[in-house]
C-alpha cells in the first residue's frame, strides 16, 4: 500500500517538498471523509486550509444571484485545490466546492503552509511553477469555452478524456456536470452525442463512448464558431 507521503508527493504543488517539509505538512493536517453530495465550503467561508484529493472527486463551482451553478473545475485523486488563497489575501474562499462521489481528502493548514514557504524561496519557486501549469491550463480551458462551438467544445473533452492510444472512455460523472463544465445544458450535451453517433463518429452506450472516427471528431474539434 503506497504512503501518506507516496500519496501527497502526486500532486505537483507537494512534490518538490523536502522530506522534512512534506513531514511538517502531515503532522498539520486532518483527514477528511464526504459523501456523495456533501458540501466541503461555500463561496466566501473563511478559508483556513487547502485541500489534497486522496480518493473520489470534487466540484467546485458558483453560485449565481439566482442559484444556478457553474462547475469551475473538476479535481480529482492526486491533485490539490484552493491553494491559491494564500496569495489572494482574502481569506476566503472564492467558490464552493462538494464531493461527486464518496471522497477522502487531506486538509492541509494554509497558515503554516505559507510559513514554510517564507522560510524557503525554493519552494516558492516550486509551488510557482505548479500554479503556472495550472492556470495556464485554465486558460486553454476559457479559449475552449469561448472560441469553439458547442460541438467543437464537445469533441475537444472527448479527445481529451481518451486513455493514451484508446478509443473508448466510461463517463466517471453525470452528464449533467459535464454539460456544465463545458457551459452547455445537458438537453444539448444530449442532442450533439446523438447527432455524433448518427454520423458513427462515436457510439454511445450508456456511460460508454467509444470514438469510431477520431480524425473527423478531431475536426469538429478544431472547428471555431466563425467555422
Amino acid at each position: 500500500m503506497p504512503t501518506e507521503e507516496a500519496h501527497l508527493r502526486q500532486a505537483p504543488l507537494l512534490a518538490a517538498l523536502t522530506d522534512a517539509q512534506l513531514e511538517r505538512v502531515e503532522q498539520r493536517a486532518t483527514s477528511l471523509r464526504l459523501d456523495e453530495g456533501q458540501w466541503l465550503f461555500s463561496q466566501d467561508d473563511p478559508a483556513t486550509r487547502f485541500y489534497f484529493v486522496r480518493r473520489g472527486k470534487v466540484r467546485l463551482f458558483r453560485l449565481s444571484a439566482d442559484g444556478d451553478e457553474k462547475i469551475i473545475e473538476l479535481v480529482g485523486p492526486g491533485q490539490t485545490f484552493a491553494e491559491a488563497l494564500m496569495f489572494m489575501g482574502t481569506g476566503r474562499y472564492p467558490v464552493c466546492a462538494a464531493a461527486l462521489d464518496s471522497t477522502e481528502l487531506v486538509a492541509i493548514d494554509v497558515e503554516d503552509f505559507a510559513a514554510m514557504l517564507r522560510e524557503s524561496p525554493e519552494t516558492c519557486f516550486a509551488l510557482l511553477g505548479a500554479l503556472s501549469q495550472r492556470l495556464h491550463r485554465l486558460i486553454a480551458e476559457i479559449d475552449n469555452l469561448t472560441l469553439h462551438s458547442a460541438t467543437g467544445r464537445v469533441a475537444r473533452w472527448l479527445l481529451a478524456q481518451l486513455p493514451d492510444g484508446g478509443g473508448e472512455l466510461a463517463l466517471s460523472v453525470r452528464k449533467a456536470v459535464i454539460a456544465s463544465r463545458l457551459s452547455i445544458k445537458p438537453e444539448t450535451w444530449s442532442r450533439i452525442t446523438r447527432r455524433l453517433a448518427e454520423r458513427r463518429i462515436i457510439a454511445v452506450d450508456g456511460q460508454r463512448i467509444s470514438v469510431l472516427d477520431r480524425g473527423a471528431l478531431q475536426r469538429l474539434a478544431e472547428e471555431d464558431d466563425a467555422g
